[in-house]
């Protein structure tokens, strides 16, 4: 499917070579495979900062080039490590002393006696959230007593807090702070009086924690400064870097060799196989830029956090073997597997993996974070050993040996087998490279590896191809978003088969409350996979229909998720988006009829489709107080976008049945669909726009669910609407963007693509799509871009690293689609 679409959109509009595709973005994209395996560089220098799991946390891929003995680090940044003073619960059992009511006013000090308090173990808070010890009430103080061998030169409060806290070391105020850590860890110096009355006996940790809303939560503990153990290298010189679909490349001047290093997710949407297998390459290229020869060696070091939710956890590396690949891997020792669901979650189960071809000349070692340059500096040629701790690193030195001015290649790849994936209504699921159970991670590694220059021809072709169309499609802002969008998109879920043999494509709504299969996100991811295989996009559904079809899901409208991940359980959201979620399964089972030519899919779920029609054909056009999509929002009754949706969804359905030749149902559905059409033009008219909702004027609102009656070719609304609405949201454009509605200014940067394809000119296109671009470009927020931000500052108001950016490529389906059409 993808070269169909690809061939097409090239044909019609011709090809303009682009050497240079995207140079920024607010974070940059380096192994991106599934919501676990995801890392990102958050900062313009790949040498400038520490690399981390798209949440946040650290997770260190570390490069050195040496040469002629001179080091120049060129990749992330040495890690800030601490010793323990006084463990936190992540990595040892303690007790609190602690009350939940008002103690008395000297309670903080050394001398008081806590009597009549509790003693419990942390931490503190919901214990559905992994509290030991439940904590619901509005306040707690608590006391822990510590002892030090050594009053430490520096010391840090290692602290985990929901919400406002205030904590003491022996009566003294070290830390006051409004606000929550979302169950991770902050580390605050502890300076002045506080550090200089350390004793060796009798100190005391006192804290203050005052829940203001949602959920509760406290850990604590105290940490030292681990020193430096070796001379930092020099830092490489950052000439370029260029993100693509699948690929970032960067360019370095080392001294006297220039550098460069690609990172290649091979994430080809035609290529099932592919989208599942969890191996990266990183390709390295090196050349002498004095025309003399120098002696070059690469290390590429990458930490056990890659397979550890926290870094105290307990990991055990080691030394597979597997034939023709040097190999390292690393995993905790506890494997819990799919033991955790959540949010601001990493993966603790399964194994990270390093290897390259044996036939290159490659040294590895497994170290502690601490004495990874120590070792690396000294060169031994020793075998690795496996070794248990914290914080450990696997270690691949590349020896380039002696290096002029023709370039000399070498490549590692990074791997990660998660052995199970996602647990589907009781049953555990395997990566969909290895559905069968009947596949070992060596032979897939091994398969890599023979295929590795395949794949990398496979990919520049493709970032090369999607690129142009995106170029031609929409300019050189459009396609610049869609190159930042494209992994971000596709790595936001997990590709596994359904016990009956049936693709699910499950996805994570990453940092808004981590539901698996997510419909509303879903339903803006869709324009992505539409482009480029609709078969991913029934992976989208499946579970959906599934849940509805097998009595498990009962109700007369399609359910917002399937669980909370990586368990797909059943719904685990609060509360029901009944207009929402019925009309963005109809309308995305009709785009799928449209890219296949045919209904087939909607055949083998029509009574499913009926029954959300007909809920529709009732509640849908006047939608009472309810969630949707931008539930963020708040609950809005009357809601006019809404209502679109749900008018466009009833036109699907018709438009469905006449594929099937069920005539009468079609002439039913499409009479009902353009009367409520009519209707709506109406009740929504506010002069020179559509109102927000329908009974206050004066409002207005993105209507981006008129997006799909004129892909689908519905017909329902006259393109007079599109352009009313295009006219007005024109002189409501902020700096860097369109807000969502006169509510708020922030926007949806999703809905705001949807939105400009209403616009029937490139001008009008562009003005809409270049705040968009300029605020991901400028943000200051350097996180996997957030789809949710102000658009007077460009900050992100919230989400991160979502799947929904896949909704960029809308006018590229526009494009490609007319492009179908024209040849019929």
């Amino acid at each position: 499917m993808i070269r169909k679409f690809i061939m097409l959109s090239s044909l019609c509009l011709g090809i303009v070579t682009v050497r240079g595709q995207q140079e920024k973005a607010p974070s940059y994209p380096l192994i991106t495979h599934d919501p676990y395996f995801s890392i990102w560089s958050g900062t313009d220098q790949l040498n400038g900062s520490v690399t981390t799991h798209w949440t946040g946390v650290n997770q260190s891929l570390l490069g050195v080039v040496q040469v002629d003995g001179k080091s120049y680090r060129f990749m992330g940044a040495e890690e800030k490590l601490y010793r323990t003073l006084l463990p936190a619960a992540d990595e040892k059992r303690y007790d609190f002393t602690y009350t939940e009511q008002q103690p008395a006013a000297d309670w903080q000090g050394v001398d008081f006696n806590p009597t009549g308090w509790n003693s419990d173990a942390a931490p503190f808070g919901n214990l559905n959230e992994g509290a030991v010890t439940g904590w619901s009430s509005r306040n707690i103080w608590v006391r822990r007593n510590f002892q030090l061998e050594v009053i430490p030169a520096t010391m840090y409060l290692k602290i985990s807090h929901d919400d406002n806290v205030v904590a003491y070391i022996n009566g003294i105020e070290v830390f006051k702070r409004k606000g929550y850590t979302d169950h991770s860890y902050i580390y605050i110096p502890i300076k002045g009086a506080a550090l200089a009355n350390l004793k060796k006996s009798g100190n005391v940790l006192a804290i203050h924690v005052a829940n203001t809303a949602g959920g509760q939560w406290l850990d604590a503990g105290l940490v030292t400064d681990v020193p430096a153990s070796a001379k930092a290298p020099l830092m490489a010189q950052q000439k370029s870097v260029s993100i693509k679909a699948t690929q970032t490349d960067y360019t370095f001047k080392c001294g006297v060799v220039d550098l460069k290093v690609t990172f290649t997710s091979p994430l080809l949407l035609n290529d099932l196989e592919l989208v599942s297998r969890p191996v990266s390459y990183v390709s390295y290229q090196v050349k002498s830029n004095d025309q003399q020869s120098h002696n070059v060696r690469v290390l590429f070091s990458v930490s056990s956090d890659v397979a550890a939710n926290h870094s105290t956890q307990e990991v055990q590396a080691g030394v597979p073997v597997i034939k023709g690949l040097n190999v390292l891997n690393a995993g905790t020792t506890a494997q819990p597997v799919l033991k955790k669901k959540g949010d601001n979650l990493r993966i603790d189960w399964g194994y990270v993996y390093v290897a390259a071809p044996a036939t290159q000349q490659n040294v590895q070692y497994i170290s502690t974070a601490a004495n990874t340059l120590n070792q690396f500096y000294v060169a031994k040629k020793t075998l690795p050993k496996a070794l248990r701790g914290q914080k450990l690193n696997l270690n691949t030195v590349l020896n380039f040996g002696a290096v002029g001015k023709t370039a000399k290649s070498q490549y590692v790849m990074l791997a990660y087998d998660d052995q199970e994936s996602i647990e589907y209504f009781g049953t555990p699921l395997k990566a969909y490279w290895n559905s069968e159970g009947n596949r070992s991670f060596a032979s897939l590694l091994e398969q890599s590896a023979a295929e590795y220059g395949s794949i990398l021809k496979k990919c520049n072709t493709f970032d090369s191809e999607m690129y142009n169309d995106a170029l031609k499609a929409g300019g050189k802002h459009y396609a610049g978003l869609c190159a930042i969008a494209y992994r971000q998109a596709t790595s936001a879920h997990k590709l596994v088969k359904s016990p009956k043999g049936e693709l699910l494509f499950m996805s994570k709504e990453n940092f808004s409350n981590g539901s698996i299969y997510t419909v509303d996100v879903t339903y803006p991811s869709a324009p992505l996979f539409l482009n480029y295989n609709p078969e991913l996009v029934k992976g989208l559904l499946n579970g959906i229909f599934e849940y509805s079809e097998s009595g498990r899901w009962k109700k007369p409208f399609a359910a917002h998720d399937l669980g909370t991940y990586p368990s797909a359980n059943g719904q685990t959201y609060g509360e029901d988006m009944p207009v929402e979620e019925s009309g963005n399964m109809l309308i995305l089972t009709a785009a799928i009829a449209k890219a296949e030519g045919n209904a087939a899919y909607a055949k083998q779920h029509w009574e499913t489709l009926s029954t959300w029609a007909k809920y529709l054909s009732k509640e849908g056009f006047d939608p009472a107080n309810q969630l949707c999509t931008d539930d963020f929002a708040g609950h809005l009754a009357r809601n006019t976008n809404l209502s679109v949706k749900a008018i466009v969804a009833l036109g699907a359905y018709g438009s469905m049945a006449r594929m099937l030749g069920y005539t009468d149902v079609a002439d039913e559905y499409t009479k009902m669909a353009k009367g409520m059409a009519s209707k709506w033009m109406d009740m929504a008219d506010d002069g020179d726009h559509y109102a927000l909702t329908f009974d206050k004027k004066g409002t207005w609102s993105q209507k981006y669910n008129l997006v799909w009656d004129k892909l689908l070719l519905l017909d329902l609304f006259p393109a007079s609407v599109y352009e009313k609405e295009i006219r007005y949201y024109l002189g409501k454009q902020n700096t860097y963007g369109l807000p969502l509605d006169s509510r708020r200014d922030y926007t949806k940067s999703d809905w705001v693509l949807w939105t400009s394809v209403l616009a029937n000119s490139s001008a009008d296109f562009e003005a809409l799509v270049d705040p968009i671009y300029r605020y991901a470009v400028e943000t200051s927020s350097r996180v996997p871009i957030s789809d949710w931000h102000e658009t007077k500052t460009a900050k992100m108001s919230g989400f991160q690293a979502r799947s929904v950016v896949g909704g960029y490529f809308i006018k590229l389906l526009e494009t490609n689609w007319k492009a179908i059409q024209a040849q019929k």
